[in-house]
């Protein structure tokens, strides 16, 4: 391979370019490159830890599973076929190897991305390739990983040592009877690996097995859940049976913030509904609102973080979602109004003191005209780091300028990664705290902050906020 090393791995990348800001940076960095990695919302397959098998092929690593890698494939019209991504009706795609040239072939696409980074980054760390991903280098590399890939320290368990996390949480929906945890959980390894609670398939009602997810609820946990209290009851079994497993969050995607307050006698109604197909948009919208607020209200009972994900539209594309399922890359952000979608739940339970959210947000014209001045103000709420699309340097950028001013930094929730690719964890972590030290350097040389409080900051942000948010021990 001849081709020339990638620009990221500068050891001053992304840090600042003049003096003295780049030296303070640099400094503050070092103090910090190496803390173990908290990485308490994340959508890693549990059965990678449980299993703790060779993972198959360098696609199936870093691209059939990677959302972020196949929407920009698909934007300049190559076929997920192509690409070996599964079909549901079970059809022919390319194999593993096949998959990796058309992917290395179309690598320059991803110039200027957070992606590019990330797979960089994780080339160099974990298989020493410093070289460019490209048509010609594709064989070599790929052949280079498949070898490393059935070496101990490439398994999945071996690398959340190597790479420092202290604590990853995977997510699972309310139906799931936790398999993959039960035997974390037999090896002694629940702690390091969690799992966190997504109601999502029993609280959104424009699923279209919404009443049969219910009803299959209420088998589980052997509640009523034709009734709203019954249903409710059932959530509150199930958490309490995630957190044997680990569980300190809950999880929420939804596409807007709305939440609401409905009367017992509205809620039931409203139940009734949605059981029995009758429902339209507006009423799972409403459902979903009140679910939110019921969520809240059971995390004030059982101190369960609740992380609110909202502004997503998912699954744009119906001819993609027909063909391969969800979470291929047809997720769009759409506005949202977090001061009045989140007026009724605050209303009811902002106060508590045992009620803590974690606000995500896509629509960042919110960061400081709206979560800034709701996270300086309500006690329950902190938000959450830059997620998804705004995952990437310039992201952290504006998110940093936006919301710190308004909020401070003590009520920022730190850092999590919020990925499917493993490799990638340490990648995007490593992104924040170069982030966060260029932030703090500047501030600092421009005396905003001491040295010693830009050197506690850096520690918090990179670490100790996370835990903290997520009531980590």
């Amino acid at each position: 391979m001849t081709s020339s090393a990638p620009s990221h791995l500068h050891p001053d990348r992304l840090l600042p370019a003049s003096e003295p800001a780049k030296s303070i940076a640099r400094e503050l960095y070092e103090s910090v490159k190496d803390l173990p990695l908290i990485c308490p919302h994340g959508h890693t397959d549990p059965s990678w830890f449980a299993d703790n098998q060779r993972f198959p092929d360098p696609a199936s690593l870093f691209l059939i599973p990677d959302h972020y890698v196949l929407r920009m494939l698909r934007s300049r019209g190559i076929s997920y076929d192509d690409l070996g991504v599964p079909r549901r009706d079970g059809g022919p795609v390319a194999d593993s190897r096949s998959a990796w040239q058309k992917f290395a072939e179309n690598y320059y696409l991803f110039a200027g991305t957070p992606s590019k980074t990330w797979i960089d980054h994780s080339f160099s760390l974990a298989f020493g390739i410093e070289d460019e991903l490209s048509g010609d280098t594709a064989s070599q590399i790929y052949d280079t990983i498949d070898k490393r890939l059935g070496d101990a320290d490439l398994l999945p368990r071996a690398l959340l040592d190597s790479f420092k996390v202290e604590a990853i949480a995977t997510t699972e929906f309310a139906l799931d009877d936790l398999p993959h945890h039960q035997k974390l959980a037999t090896d002694g390894l629940i702690g390091q690996v969690r799992t966190t609670y997504r109601p999502d398939d029993v609280t959104d009602a424009s699923r279209p097995a919404i009443a049969e997810n219910i009803k299959k609820f209420g088998e589980l946990t052997g509640e009523d859940v034709t009734k709203w209290d019954g249903l409710i009851n059932a959530h509150r079994k199930r958490r309490e049976y995630f957190r044997k497993f680990g569980a300190v969050a809950t999880d929420h995607g939804v596409p807007t913030a709305m939440t609401a307050d409905l009367e017992p006698s509205e809620k039931q109604a409203l139940l009734d509904k949605v059981l029995a197909g009758r429902h339209d948009a507006v009423d799972a919208e409403l459902f979903r609102a009140q679910m939110l607020t019921e969520m809240a209200l059971l995390s004030v009972e059982d101190g369960m973080v609740m992380q609110i994900h909202a502004g997503s539209r998912r699954n744009t594309d119906p001819l993609l979602f027909g063909e391969r399922g969800p979470d291929k890359g047809a997720d769009i952000p759409g506005t949202t109004d977090y001061v009045g979608g989140l007026q009724a739940l605050l209303g009811r339970c902002g106060n508590e003191p045992n009620l803590n959210i974690i606000m995500f947000v896509l629509d960042e014209t919110t960061y400081a005209r709206e979560l800034a001045p709701m996270a300086g103000y309500w006690s329950s709420l902190q938000i959450g780091p830059p997620w998804w699309f705004h995952d990437s340097p310039q992201g952290i950028r504006r998110y940093l300028d936006q919301v710190v001013e308004t909020a401070g930094f003590y009520n920022l929730a730190g850092f999590n990664d919020d990925t499917r690719a493993l490799l990638s964890i340490p990648a995007r972590h490593d992104v924040w705290r170069r982030e966060v030290c260029r932030f703090l350097g500047e501030w600092t040389a421009e005396h905003r902050l001491s040295a010693s409080t830009a050197t506690e900051l850096a520690k918090h942000l990179s670490y100790d906020a996370a835990k903290a948010a997520y009531h980590l021990p």
